[in-house]
């Protein structure tokens, strides 16, 4: 019963602070038209691309922003021209391709671990390039070790609920922390676009999806 209240808390903090976190974009007006669609798109609407709210959305949708105010500060983001590079994490490439308008086949996105940072985006316009990355020390290591376990799939139901408090608990972190104190973003001059097409990395969000329920019970 414990445990439900702090969730219920939890969210509900969540849902407030996420409506202050917003991107204004600009995309085209038809299949075939011209670029004056302007629209709002909020913290909530990628929730529900992706699936569920957890922190490395959160971490993902911050470092976005971060870059995306060096590229196109204090303007709609065009999302006609860009590309991205993202770190393969499944929270991390739906927020890159829902907020870049990024997609492989366009050869405008793909997924790489050969780098430092969350990712690296590019304006095509004028080949502006930064990445971004998190400040060390910010995201608790004990999410990093667990998190090695719960992708082995050994795990107790048990210890996969303390793990979802423990990101839980860093995603409230993410919501009160200055972005531009936990983020780093960095210019990189002649960026050399690679495309790498590799498909077989491990989609971690799923892998313990039949996992029963913890039996402990909390008062």
């Amino acid at each position: 019963m414990r445990y439900s209240l702090i969730v219920i808390v939890f969210f509900l903090s969540a849902c407030n602070y996420s409506k202050h976190i917003s991107f204004t974009t600009l995309d085209t007006d038809f299949s075939k038209g011209r670029l004056t669609h302007q629209q709002t798109i909020s913290l909530k609407d990628i929730e529900k691309f992706h699936g569920h709210l957890c922190d490395g959305l959160v971490v993902g949708v911050l470092a976005m922003q971060q870059a995306l105010n060096e590229l196109y500060p204090n303007q709609p983001i065009d999302r006609t021209n860009l590309r991205i590079v993202s770190m393969p994490s499944p929270c991390l490439t739906d927020v890159a391709i829902y907020l870049t308008g990024g997609r492989y086949q366009f050869n405008t996105f793909y997924v790489d671990t050969a780098f430092s940072g969350v990712y690296i985006i590019q304006r095509i316009d004028n080949n502006q390039t930064v990445s971004v990355s998190l400040n060390k020390g910010i995201k608790p290591s004990a999410i990093d070790s667990l998190g090695s376990l719960a992708k082995q799939q050994i795990l107790s139901p048990c210890e996969i609920d303390n793990l979802k408090n423990l990101e839980y608990n860093f995603t409230k972190k993410l919501f009160h922390s200055d972005p531009t104190k936990i983020f780093t973003v960095k210019k990189i001059d002649y960026f050399n676009w690679q495309p790498n097409t590799k498909n077989n990395y491990l989609k971690t969000d799923i892998l313990n999806k039949v996992l029963p329920k913890c039996n402990n019970i909390q008062h």
